[in-house]
């Protein structure tokens, strides 16, 4: 009997330990950018990446070089991962068409996962992915660079906290010079330009910060129908996708307008809020922009990061996949992003057949 005290004890402590110290994280993929980021925080102890599944030779040594990493961490697929090791989630950083695939192999494996925007390039295969997640219980979030932003979160605090009023109108922008202009490595060139890989171009890169803070603020309703147009500005730099892109979203009672653009001469992600009695803007990440009631004239207030665990996607899925917090309609939640493939969706056929999409 004291034997079993013991091993429970310690068992017990073990797990405790394994639940405070840092995220055991897997990579599927390592051919979105993104995956930098993620590198930084596991250079500074913050992630403990236990295996990764890449089968391109180059990047799998590109990777070893720059961060000096194992052989033994490098697997040549996700099923071959998980069966020899129990990572607390898997992080996507592979073609956004490619996110279904990845949860089909977490989700018997009961792993939770994260993506980067958007969750999908089709509604069925975002329909496929809640399926799934609700099958065998597991977590699927998506990261989007502009939820970590303490203007937006602030934005948010005030609107529900009634400060503006009813919301009205909502303008998002969402840019930057390109894809390839900024220097994005030729792996990742290789699928954001692609329609079947990314979804579309700008239309999907940068449509969905727009429809995803949107739809929060809008407490998880889709809009009542879509309308967007699609440009092609520089065909001979990328042929194949839109690089600029204009959506309108119509809600009962306020409409949004989502501006997303690979041809701006600088990067830009904001959200503007009209209500019926004030103004919001989030022009960056630390910088909110009002006016409300009878108040002559603009006011700019400097933030701190957002309170814990809203400073970063690590702070936030360590969060959410240790109990400490529920997703709800978050920015990451799957309720939201499903409503944001079908707003992009509908978007991308509003585009191609030059009229208004009702959603169902």
């Amino acid at each position: 009997m004291l034997i079993f005290f013991f091993a429970t004890l310690i068992t017990s402590q073990l797990s405790a330990t394994a639940q405070t110290g840092p995220l055991k994280v897997a990579l599927a993929g390592l051919s979105h950018d993104h995956v930098y980021l993620l590198m930084q925080h596991y250079k500074q102890g913050e992630v403990d990446i236990i295996g990764i599944a890449e089968s391109d030779p180059a990047l799998i040594n590109k990777f070893k070089k720059n961060y000096h990493l194992a052989d033994s961490l490098f697997y040549k697929d996700l099923s071959t991962l998980l069966k020899h090791k129990k990572p607390e989630v898997v992080m996507a950083f592979d073609p956004n068409s490619a996110h279904l695939s990845v949860v089909k192999i977490c989700a018997p494996f009961h792993v939770d996962v994260m993506v980067e925007k958007p969750l999908a390039t089709t509604v069925k295969d975002a329909e496929q992915i809640v399926s799934l997640a609700e099958k065998y219980h597991i977590q699927v979030l998506t990261d989007y660079e502009t939820s970590w932003y303490a203007s937006n979160q602030t934005l948010y605090s005030q609107v529900k906290a009634d400060q503006i009023g009813d919301i009205r109108k909502m303008v998002a922008h969402d840019g930057h010079q390109g894809p390839k202009e900024i220097g994005c490595s030729p792996e990742f060139l290789s699928w954001l330009t692609d329609p079947k890989t990314n979804g579309a171009g700008a239309l999907f890169d940068f449509g969905c910060y727009g429809a995803n803070l949107m739809t929060w603020l809008m407490d998880g309703k889709a809009p009542l129908a879509v309308y967007a147009t699609t440009r092609h500005i520089k065909p001979d730099i990328y042929p194949r996708v839109d690089d600029d892109a204009t959506i309108v979203l119509d809600f009962p009672k306020a409409t949004g307008i989502i501006e997303a653009s690979w041809n701006w001469p600088y990067n830009i992600k904001d959200l503007e809020v009209f209500g019926k009695t004030g103004y919001l803007q989030a022009v960056d990440p630390n910088t909110l922009r009002e006016r409300k009631g009878k108040e002559s004239d603009f006011s700019i207030k400097k933030l701190d990061v957002p309170v814990a665990p809203f400073q970063n996607y690590v702070a936030y899925v360590t969060s959410v996949l240790r109990g400490q917090l529920k997703p709800g309609n978050d920015l990451s939640s799957l309720q939201n992003n499903l409503i944001v493939v079908k707003i992009l969706s509908a978007a991308r056929q509003s585009a191609k057949e030059g009229r208004k999409i009702y959603l169902k």
